[in-house]
């Protein structure tokens, strides 16, 4: 099968991103002996500058890490909690349905920075400055702009002159959109980062990176928030101004947690992720659905297979929407959900006819709700507020942006999968003191009380940001994801299918055509859903699509390459490492040696 670039393989060590500089940089600490967990730490930090339209330091870190000392697989949850002051009642007094898409509302601690520096504490080897050198250095004296990143502020232009000020002086340079190819510096951003480590003061490394996370939570990054969020009153997709929840107190009370991932066996591999708080349990739900059936004899281009994988999905995400939410505060079903009795029951309701119906299942205890009037809300749709929603996939399936994903493997088999988004450049304004905006992912909470994703302080909105691990044979084998809100945990289970079911490697995977379905609410402002909405892309055959139109799906194919931004690295038997990379927007790369 042609590939759009090779296959990199290597006993080395491997990275890839979803930017070839983030790649690059991981594996010059690699190169530097730095192992896969600083590696990880200063490709985030790189992302932070080199995808300002798609992840910021105000933003969110969910990572999966595998530690070839302990032989054991970790999650780290950098998913920040909602304001102490974010309730229900208080966004009734607003007037407000829905939490707004962009602007100060939707802010949550912003979880990112926290996680990489526990990973770099418990796990790494490299002091703080030197996986920061990177980052500071591209921020100081620019980084290349892609034209994905002028577009994107473009889009944003007269939002950023006319109701964000302070982000007109920080991507507006001289008042114009940074031209493609063009060097751009963010020297509020480097000023901040030498800030934080010159208060990053201790007898040991691991006390200086803690001393690092105090200047952010509670120190003089936490301040900075506070003061920004209580005096600035700043336009929304409401139509109106308001000022921010959150609090210099709210950062100064959170800080990331390490926890156990959720795991599922499917045809000689154990699949692990993020546990009920982000949305990639529905892969494992997904599996399930598809245990038993003939992936395998199916053309993984034909009609069966998208219907089938399609299907399942229809069938995972309407569980997602009646069952997920942060476990500190709801009991999840996790287990009833992934029994093989459930999901025996729930095969049976797939069939050779696309369903338009929301079906969670019943789980005896629980009473399932979700939103059956999402699809109404498409008139919202005409406002298009600049910024609004994980920039991800427009129109019929034109990538317009994403989120970030890393994947490493070392030497010594230490690897890590992580998925950084949030406080990209569209999401809210700059906090002139910093020079970096905030995240909004706390729009995923629903305004209805008694949900398992009801809005309440101090939680965890359930977010769609999903990396993903597997093993092979009860050893480590893959990590993998990829950008792109609902889709990333199809995507990413259409990918893994292809490589377990039909013996593709990482880059073949990554370039045959793929799909996804609207089918169900949108985690994102204004939590739209299309029922038996599929999007094909462009390379699949006319007569799929008729075929799929046939079964009763909404089918439309986008451009030829427009679906996905996956990247992943695995390690085999016999000690070679392998990894590909996203050749849709001409941003991913996979390095390696």
């Amino acid at each position: 099968m042609f590939t759009t670039r090779p296959e990199i393989a290597g006993t080395f060590g491997v990275v890839a991103s979803t930017h070839w500089l983030a790649s690059q940089v991981g594996m010059a600490v690699l190169e530097r002996g730095g192992n896969a967990f600083d590696a990880a730490v200063a490709a985030a930090f790189m992302l932070h500058v080199a995808e300002p339209h798609l992840n910021g330091p105000g933003g969110d870190a969910p990572i999966i890490l595998h530690s070839a000392a302990s032989r054991r697989q970790h999650v780290i949850c950098g998913q920040g909690v909602s304001p102490e002051a974010a309730t229900i009642a208080k966004f009734e007094d607003l007037d407000l349905g829905l939490i707004p898409g962009t602007g100060l509302l939707p802010a949550v601690v912003p979880g990112a920075f926290d996680a990489w520096c526990l990973l770099l504490r418990d796990w790494g080897t490299w002091a703080l400055p030197d996986v920061l050198a990177f980052a500071i250095g591209y921020a100081r004296n620019g980084i290349h702009i892609v034209p994905r990143i002028s577009a994107a502020i473009a889009t944003m232009q007269p939002m950023f002159e006319t109701a964000w000020p302070s982000s007109a002086a920080v991507f507006l340079p001289n008042g114009k959109v940074p031209a493609p190819g063009s060097l751009f510096a963010r020297p509020a951003l480097a000023d901040t980062y030498e800030r934080v480590l010159r208060e990053s003061i201790g007898p040991t490394r691991e006390a200086r990176i803690d001393a690092a996370r105090n200047a952010w939570y509670r120190g003089f990054i936490a301040e900075a928030v506070g003061r920004f969020f209580q005096a600035t009153d700043i336009l929304d997709t409401s139509g109106r101004c308001h000022r921010g929840l959150l609090t210099a107190d709210d950062l100064s009370r959170w800080s990331a947690t390490i926890e156990d991932p959720i795991t599922y066996d499917y045809h000689g591999h154990s699949v692990l992720k993020c546990g009920a708080w982000s949305q990639g349990p529905v892969f494992l739900q997904q599996l399930a659905l598809l245990k038993d059936m003939d992936i395998a004899g199916l053309d993984l281009t034909g009609a069966a297979f998208v219907h089938q994988v399609t299907e399942a999905a229809k069938l995972a995400y309407a569980d997602r929407e009646a069952y997920y939410g942060d476990p500190d505060f709801v009991t999840v079903p996790l287990q009833g959900l992934l029994s093989d009795d459930y999901n025996i029951a729930r095969r049976a309701l797939i069939d050779d006819t696309a369903s338009v119906q929301l079906r969670p299942g019943t789980i005896p205890g629980y009473t399932p709700i979700v939103d059956h009037g999402a699809s109404a809300r498409v008139a919202l749709l005409a406002s298009n507020m600049a910024g609004t929603g994980e920039p991800t996939v427009a129109g019929l399936g034109a990538t317009g942006g994403d989120t970030c994903h890393i994947d490493v493997i070392d030497r010594f088999g230490n690897m890590v999968s992580a998925t950084p988004s949030g406080g990209w450049l569209q999401s809210s304004p700059v906090i002139p003191a910093l020079g970096f905006p905030m995240g909004t992912r706390g729009q995923m909470f629903w305004l209805k009380p008694n949900l398992p994703n009801s809005l309440q302080p101090n939680k965890r909105p359930r977010t769609t940001l999903s990396p993903s691990f597997a093993l092979r044979e009860g050893k480590p084998w893959m990590a993998f994801g990829t950008p792109g809100g609902e889709q990333q945990d199809q995507w990413s289970l259409i990918f893994f299918l292809r490589m377990v079911h039909h013996g593709m490697g990482i880059q073949q995977a990554i370039d045959a055509p793929s799909f996804h379905s609207e089918h169900w609410p949108s985690s994102f402002w204004p939590r739209l859903a299309r029922p038996g909405k599929l999007v094909l892309e462009g390379r699949f055959d006319n007569a799929v699509l008729s075929d799929l139109r046939m079964r009763g799906h909404d089918a439309s194919k986008g451009e030829d390459w427009s679906e996905g931004r996956l990247s992943g690295a695995r390690l085999e038997a016999d000690g070679q490492m392998y990894a590909g990379a996203n050749p849709r927007g001409m941003q991913g790369y996979a390095v390696g040696r």
